[in-house]
């Protein structure tokens, strides 16, 4: 199978491109370079790819693909935050406007990134594909957008699968220290303190970036009839912890670590619960391999083997955040997240 993967220099997509080799794909990567020099441990073996913005890609950059994986957009929800109407243009707009380049292109699959963060504020109830979308950040409302409008162009020739992913976590060679698990175990590891921003009642579901990577494949290999215009929630229905029982585990796998509460946190108001029992059903494929505990020993693990510091845990390698911030302050990217200069330059 020949797929093209958007945003493959990405945390999710660095995992996924080295398991597609191995399954056997032919891999064509398309990324804009935006976080090129953000590397954990040893590089990535390098892939071919075009250097491209996904705002500016044409049916002709698809030609001839057999699927579409689509994993780029911006990435979480302080970036997000940063401009929401790049954000809308990037995660809704742009996915909208792949897809129907893919179609054009004659692509007959494309697999849609999405998030489990559509669900938003939810509570303790156990979600299912079916329930209502709640969501509280401009990143969660681009991905409801996008499933919606992606779903208008689904036929007999063209079929798109939504992956909703958990929040995800482990370690990859892009690796991202704003996501929770990784973010506590850095802190365990740095400062032997885990400091929790909010009460630590909020529900997650939580995913390895190796089982998302492994329901992205389940999904192209599936019959076309299991995943045509279908959502599947990606993850373990077991893997839904509260942040609390996440940091207690990472207390108990790094040495010396103690959990403490920001000053002055309240509840988050994400929270929510996710029943993935549909994935496990439709997609014989597909089976997790990861627990949150397992994750945290294979992060704790390679920080201490790469001797994470404090100021490299904190700093713009791995916080997009401030990578992006770091960049326009340089005048290298403008406030809709287009290069000024290329990433390469002086």
């Amino acid at each position: 199978m020949r797929t093209l993967v958007t945003g493959h220099n990405g945390y999710i997509g660095s995992v996924l491109v080295p398991m597609q080799h191995e399954a056997g794909h032919e891999v064509v990567g398309l990324d804009n370079d935006l976080f090129t020099p953000c590397t954990f441990g040893p590089a990535e073996v390098p892939v071919d790819s075009l250097k491209l913005d996904v705002r500016d890609v044409e049916s002709e950059h698809l030609t001839g693909f057999d699927a579409v994986i689509h994993l780029a957009a911006v990435c979480n929800d302080p970036v997000g935050d940063l401009n929401p109407e790049a954000t809308y243009d990037i995660n809704h707009l742009a996915s909208v406007r792949m897809a129907d380049k893919a179609k054009e292109a004659g692509v007959p699959r494309f697999l849609f990134s999405s998030s489990c963060s559509l669900y938003g504020k939810a509570g303790d109830e156990m979600l299912d594909e079916g329930a209502d979308f709640a969501p509280v950040t401009a990143y969660g409302q681009s991905k409801v957008l996008a499933e919606r409008d992606i779903a208008l162009l689904a036929d007999d020739s063209f079929s798109p699968t939504y992956l909703r992913n958990a929040t995800a976590y482990g370690v990859s060679s892009r690796l991202r220290m704003d996501v929770v698990v990784n973010n506590l175990t850095g802190w365990a590891h740095t400062t032997g303190e885990i400091v929790i921003q909010s009460d630590g009642t909020p529900w997650r579901p939580l995913v390895h970036i190796e089982d998302i990577a492994g329901a992205v494949l389940a999904a192209l290999d599936a019959p076309r009839e299991l995943v045509h215009d279908e959502a599947f929630n990606v993850g373990a229905s077991s893997e839904n912890y509260t942040i609390r029982e996440v940091a207690n585990i990472v207390a108990d796998v790094v040495p010396g670590a103690s959990a403490t509460f920001a000053e002055g946190g309240g509840p988050d108001k994400r929270s929510y619960r996710v029943d993935c029992s549909k994935i496990a059903r439709v997609l014989p494929g597909f089976e997790t391999r990861w627990t949150v505990r397992r994750g945290v020993e294979q992060l704790y693990e390679a920080y201490a083997r790469h001797g994470l510091t404090f100021d490299e845990f904190s700093g713009p390698s791995y916080l997009r955040i401030k990578h992006v911030q770091e960049l326009q302050e340089a005048g290298r990217l403008d406030e809709q997240l287009r290069w000024r200069l290329p990433v390469h330059a002086a």
